[in-house]
């Protein structure tokens, strides 16, 4: 009897613990019941800093969305391939109908003719349209200028070989002085020969009218000998090589030849931008089209 009451018999340190240990107890239980530990997110997204700080995400979010687009670049609508179709928004089946309209030797000439073709949306149309580049003859035609030669045309066999004149004969040409003799010299000698008599027309300040003059009384009988080469291999440095060929224009050349896949008739290039028709006929002296 005395061994079970001494177990229930506490000394003073005994009781401060077995009290500090209801106390703990106590404690965490009222925590527990009291005390909200859910996951709810105590974050106030209605506060204005919030709400500022989403705002300037998401414009900066837009931004880059916007960034990721395809620029737009100036283009001739006549030359839209299945990809730059896909880029502008234009659905499979109006890019098809504008393929099949250039497959019949047709051009489109205004944005008008493009969505008649296509039959986009005048949304759609609003958007790109402003992108549409037409070559400058077709927006700002010139009128054809005529001339009256006041001559007799002579035969081949009268003329003198242009590759082989002076400056003395050149000026009995009226509007040739010592100047532009020298040029078409110059200019003679650059070349390493005239090939043909279209390129007296790229001496500068000869018009049409000296050149009409100068050809009834000159031709090339001595042509210089040209290596042609081949429009639908080289690269855009090998055109840049035509003299009085620009690079710039040898590669809008180039790029035209490389979105067509290749070139079948010289006049096809007439709607490059910078592509005036002598600068066809001199470009047509060192290229060909096998």
């Amino acid at each position: 009897m005395e061994n079970i009451k001494s177990h229930f018999v506490f000394n003073r340190q005994q009781r401060n613990g077995i009290l500090f240990l209801l106390l703990l107890i106590t404690g965490l239980l009222g925590v527990y019941y009291f005390v909200d530990f859910s996951d709810e997110d105590v974050l106030d997204t209605t506060s204005p800093e919030i709400i500022s700080l989403q705002k300037e995400l998401d414009s900066l979010r837009q931004i880059e969305l916007t960034s990721r687009k395809p620029k737009i670049y100036p283009f001739n609508p006549n030359f839209i391939t299945d990809f730059k179709g896909y880029t502008l928004g234009m659905s499979l089946l109006e890019i098809d109908r504008l393929h099949h309209f250039r497959e019949k030797g047709q051009w489109i000439n205004s944005k008008q003719d493009f969505q008649k073709v296509t039959k986009i949306s005048d949304s759609l149309l609003e958007v790109i349209s402003p992108y549409f580049k037409f070559p400058e003859w077709l927006t700002n035609p010139k009128p054809k200028k005529e001339y009256n030669m006041g001559f007799k045309e002579k035969l081949f066999s009268e003329k003198l070989d242009l590759n082989k004149a002076t400056e003395e004969e050149l000026q009995k040409i009226s509007g040739i002085g010592a100047t532009l003799s020298k040029r078409i010299i110059s200019y003679r000698l650059k070349l390493g020969g005239f090939t043909a008599d279209s390129q007296l027309n790229n001496v500068y300040g000869l018009n049409e009218q000296v050149v009409e003059r100068t050809l009834n009384e000159f031709t090339v009988k001595t042509p210089k000998e040209i290596n042609k080469m081949n429009i639908n291999v080289i690269s855009a440095s090998d055109i840049a090589t035509i003299p009085d060929v620009s690079f710039e224009l040898a590669k809008r050349i180039w790029e035209f030849r490389i979105l067509r896949e290749r070139i079948d008739d010289f006049s096809e290039l007439k709607i490059i931008e910078g592509m005036s028709p002598r600068m066809l006929a001199r470009i047509q002296l060192y290229l060909t089209l096998e």
